[in-house]
């Protein structure tokens, strides 16, 4: 795991947090909605042995105004100009991918392009993934943690070890934030692909909340700069639960080595 300090971003109040670290490219990931950066830590720490410079960077704090979805994506652009990163590859897993859609619509010259790691669509999560991610975000019951998260890590993943992980990073204040935040965000302002940005997609074949569909839905919209690349056997919180699988991939596709 990294251990370059974990930083605040104060202004405004917004205390946003975030880790850099590493020599190299620059990639930026966001994580998923409600999740701390810590849930992207071993991902991180995987692409910054492999010559990555990594910048992790999570949620504002919830406030009494609503922010928008290009709210939220300044956020990663003011820590990008704050840590002194011009441009990088920003990518996150789901909302956080959802995020870098925006930035690099909102700001193409600071996106060399977007990793979204289970990219969100259309398509709604299974009732026993919606069921599952109610149980994680509220239970302090191990029992009842563990046996929701199949529905949401596939069937080759370690429950225990994603429990321990999840179970430190949780903010549900923070989901109905990103959840007010999309309702305050028309979808025609955010759901299109930036032009001439590259796109990388990975998606795990038993991801019950972000529907592998879904990606290849876009992927057929712009086949000239969308790869889609499917893990098998994994679920919704592959880049906790598989990070080594999910940087091998980044780095196959970047072809940074």
């Amino acid at each position: 795991m990294t251990t370059a300090p974990r930083q605040i971003f104060e202004p405004e109040g917004r205390a946003i947090p975030y880790v850099l670290d590493g020599e190299g490219p620059t990639v930026v990931l966001l994580p998923a909605s409600g999740f701390d950066i810590v849930t992207l830590g071993t991902l991180a720490s995987i692409l910054v042995e492999e010559d990555f410079r990594v910048l992790r960077v999570g949620s504002r704090c919830p406030a009494d105004a609503t922010p928008t979805l290009h709210e939220l994506a300044r956020d990663v652009v003011d820590v990008m100009d704050h840590a002194g990163v011009d441009d990088a590859w920003i990518g996150g897993h789901a909302f956080g991918g959802t995020i870098a859609r925006i930035v690099s619509l909102e700001g193409p010259d600071r996106a060399n392009g977007v990793l979204m790691l289970a990219a969100e669509g259309p398509t709604a999560p299974t009732d026993a993934a919606t069921a599952a991610l109610r149980t994680v975000f509220t239970t302090d019951d191990d029992a009842a943690a563990l046996a929701a998260l199949p529905a949401l890590i596939g069937s080759t993943a370690d429950a225990e070890h994603a429990w321990t992980i999840v179970r430190a990073a949780r903010d549900a204040s923070v989901v109905e934030m990103h959840d007010a935040a999309i309702a305050a965000t028309p979808p025609a302002e955010w759901t299109d692909l930036a032009p001439g940005i590259p796109v990388l997609i990975v998606s795990g074949s038993d991801d019950a909340v972000a529907a592998p569909q879904d990606a290849e839905q876009l992927q057929a919209a712009a086949p000239d700069r969308v790869t889609v690349v499917r893990l098998d056997g994994v679920g919704h919180l592959f880049p906790v639960t598989h990070p080594g699988e999910t940087s091998w991939v980044i780095e196959d596709y970047l072809d940074w080595d």
